[in-house]
């Protein structure tokens, strides 16, 4: 069921060295692809990166919080032309919870690195870095990268009881069930 995969997700920032079948690579692709985007219009662009070298130079995108890139075998930077639709972040976001949940079903684990709006360091932002790495056109933005790889351990998925119930509101903010 798809609730025992939200409740086994977690986020993985270690990873064992060994490289994600190019079949399951496709399949992550495609999980992507089949995202819903307002309107239809599509604004995501997505750049699959498996060289260790830029692997490494992603984890060198902020000063903290990316560092683990470096040691995963694989990395999805999800961009986008904010020409295309207002709502880019939006449709971003959900291509990329879609990545993660399709690599939680293939036995692998993710983590999110948030990109856009943060600094790499006190002259660029983390995504002009990004963008300039990857060699992206002119006008095309990063909200995050996805690394990926198999598990150096397994963890529980979050207990039920961690889940904040009182955020959660029935007929008018403030009314809990």
């Amino acid at each position: 069921m798809f609730i025992d995969l939200l409740r086994a997700r977690r986020s993985v920032r270690r990873f064992e060295e060994r490289p994600v079948e190019r079949e399951k690579i496709n399949l992550l692709i495609e999980a992507m692809l089949r995202a819903p985007s307002s309107r239809g219009l599509n604004p995501w662009e997505f750049v699959v990166v498996t060289e260790k070298e830029c692997l490494a130079r992603l984890a060198q995108a902020k000063p903290y919080g990316a560092t683990f890139v470096k040691n995963a075998p694989l990395a999805i930077v999800v961009c986008a032309d904010p020409e295309k639709s207002d709502v880019w972040v939006e449709d971003c976001s959900i291509a990329a919870i879609l990545l993660h949940l399709a690599a939680t079903d293939l036995g692998l684990g993710s983590c999110w690195v948030q990109i856009r709006l943060r600094e790499h360091d006190a002259h660029q932002m983390a995504q002009e870095y990004v963008a300039e790495l990857l060699k992206l056109p002119e006008g095309m933005v990063v909200e995050a990268i996805i690394a990926m790889g198999y598990p150096a351990e397994q963890q529980p998925g979050h207990p039920r009881s961690s889940l904040l119930d009182d955020k959660v509101s029935f007929e008018r903010y403030g009314q809990h069930g």
